[in-house]
């Protein structure tokens, strides 16, 4: 009697770790499944077409950025505004004439300068390629301008 009894406490024992056991995996499964999916092949052709909707994402989303990048690379970055007076000691200019320099990353822009006297006014524009005007030599208050303006937005 004693043999049996203890047959059938095991056999209790081995159906309730059973038991325990196929609740664990269920809420495992459960886990897997997703959304709607009754099995796991549903529920990985779903977790597969998410991926890919996550590349094409992640593609379109790398092409944004280079765009916006290189139209950044093009904006005016570096603006820097030097104040000089051409005429040195007559007194006939102030300190009213100007040189500006406009550059994007790309080491382009241009430089417009401004010579204020009593009679007139002249104002100049330089295009600038990689640093160097297009338009003859840059005066030494244009060159402090664009150098400054340069090293404003740090120029690799």
């Amino acid at each position: 009697m004693t043999f049996e009894i203890y047959t059938l406490g095991a056999l209790a024992l081995v159906i309730i770790i059973l038991f325990i056991w196929i609740v664990w995996l269920q809420n495992k499964l459960g886990k897997l499944l997703i959304g709607k999916s009754k099995n796991l092949d549903e529920s990985f052709a779903l977790l597969n077409k998410e991926i890919v909707e996550l590349k094409k994402f992640k593609n379109e989303a790398l092409e944004t950025f280079k765009a916006t990048d290189a139209r950044l690379k093009k904006t005016i970055s570096g603006l820097e505004t030097i104040r000089f007076n051409p005429f040195k000691g007559d007194g006939s200019g102030g300190n009213q004439s100007f040189a500006t320099a406009f550059l994007n990353e790309e080491k382009d822009g241009v430089i417009i300068s401004s010579m204020y006297s009593r009679d007139h006014v002249s104002v100049f524009s330089k295009p600038i390629k990689n640093l160097v005007s297009e338009q003859g030599e840059l005066t030494a208050e244009e060159r402090e301008a664009m150098n400054k303006a340069k090293d404003s937005i740090k120029i690799k």
